[in-house]
């Protein structure tokens, strides 16, 4: 296939939709590609895990604090489109009444549905893939009530992939369902090496994009990721904003690799970027002190806020990264992240500044608030001391309320 297959340049995506970063839960990294129901009853991609991760999304706190969609992401899938309509189809025997009845019982608990497509031949476990069939596929999504389609780029050539997941929109647009568009085609281009990458082309055409790497459950490569990305904010960060974000995958909370502290610095950072949330965990047996976290409503405010600019990194204190964060809520505020990535540090790092070291000069009082507890403390001026105490891969993060 050549790029002229795919015709003119479209005016973009054009759907209004994640005007702040998504909220949800996907199935890969807690569930991978386990197909194997009689073996891994509870583990397997199925309608029936759906239906209870679905259940406690709606019921157990979830949905009221913003996660909305419910994502299946690869390897639901049949290994074959319809002979005759050559419309994908779900594995009869792991989805036995199909997508769009599993597309009603989400939208009855009031989510969201999402899907995962792949742009290529076939999907990185090797389903049908959506080249040739790219028109076929996007009716196919909007007539199963699809609210949310993730669409990877394995098996497919990096020179068509900017036109062809273009020309996909151009079909969602053309279905007149509401439905957001992730592209994972970044991650397959050379962007990081320093070849061109059409960003502002990119954010016309996807409200998300991946960048980097699968995260994996652990700290190393949760580490790994957030490097990546300060390395290159410079280049990322004029290109998030409402409608169109930095999508850095999954959070790991709940799941086997990560402390607590650890998790709160996912969870932080992922605000602070501006970046989605997106669970990928066993919901049922996720610990309340995780959940606690993963539901922290001040964090969420600050990851949802509607100015949608990502926090760029200031100066570090005493080896202590730091993060600052624009805000429209709060008065206008700001968010600080206060991020000690040494795991051997043995105790907690304390530093002590003021408001005035991290940029923030106006006059009057200041309340400032931990984001992950609630306790809050007033500062007269901006030059007023305080301490922060940041654990070993651990996050202090403060919201910065003024009051003129």
């Amino acid at each position: 296939m050549s790029l002229s297959d795919y015709g003119g340049r479209s005016a973009g995506l054009d759907n209004g939709l994640a005007l702040t970063p998504p909220m949800g839960w996907l199935t890969w990294q807690r569930f991978r590609c386990q197909t194997d129901c009689e073996m891994y009853p509870q583990d397997c991609v199925s309608e029936a895990l759906v239906v209870r991760q679905a259940q406690m999304l709606a019921h157990d706190g979830w949905l009221a604090r913003g996660y909305e969609y419910i994502i299946i992401d690869d390897c639901w899938p049949a290994h074959q489109r319809d002979p005759t309509s050559h419309r994908l189809q779900p594995d009869p025997t792991r989805f036995p009444h199909g997508m769009k009845w599993l597309s009603d019982f989400v939208h009855s608990l009031g989510l969201k549905f999402g899907i995962y497509l792949d742009f290529g031949t076939k999907t990185c476990a090797g389903f049908p893939g959506s080249l040739d069939f790219l028109e076929v596929d996007a009716a196919t999504m909007a007539d199963w009530g699809v609210d949310y389609i993730k669409m990877d780029g394995c098996y497919s050539d990096p020179k068509i992939q900017a036109d062809g997941y273009e020309q996909f929109g151009r079909y969602l647009n053309a279905t007149k369902r509401s439905i957001v568009f992730e592209c994972s085609y970044p991650l397959f281009q050379p962007w990081r090496k320093g070849v061109y990458l059409n960003w502002t082309r990119l954010a016309e055409n996807c409200n998300l994009w991946r960048l980097l790497e699968d995260i994996q459950d652990s700290w190393q490569s949760l580490r790994s990721i957030m490097s990546q990305y300060a390395e290159h904010r410079k280049t990322l960060i004029p290109v998030a904003g409402p409608g169109h974000w930095n999508d850095l995958d999954m959070l790991l909370g709940g799941n086997f690799g990560l402390s607590l502290d650890e998790t709160r610095v996912q969870m932080g950072m992922w605000a602070m970027h501006a970046t989605p949330l997106i669970l990928s965990v066993d919901l049922a047996t996720m610990p309340p002190n995780y959940k606690e976290v993963l539901q922290a409503e001040l964090v969420i405010r600050v990851n949802q806020d509607k100015l949608g600019k990502p926090a760029d990194r200031l100066d570090p204190i005493a080896g202590i990264k730091i993060w600052k964060r624009s805000l429209a809520d709060f008065n206008g505020g700001w968010a600080l992240a206060f991020l000690h990535l040494s795991d051997d540090a043995g105790f907690p790092q304390r530093i002590i500044l003021n408001l005035e070291n991290t940029g923030i000069s106006d006059e009057g009082l200041f309340k400032l608030t931990d984001a992950f507890t609630g306790t809050d403390f007033i500062i007269t001026n901006a030059t007023e001391p305080f301490e922060v105490h940041v654990n070993p891969s651990g996050i202090v993060m403060l919201i910065v309320q003024p009051f003129s």
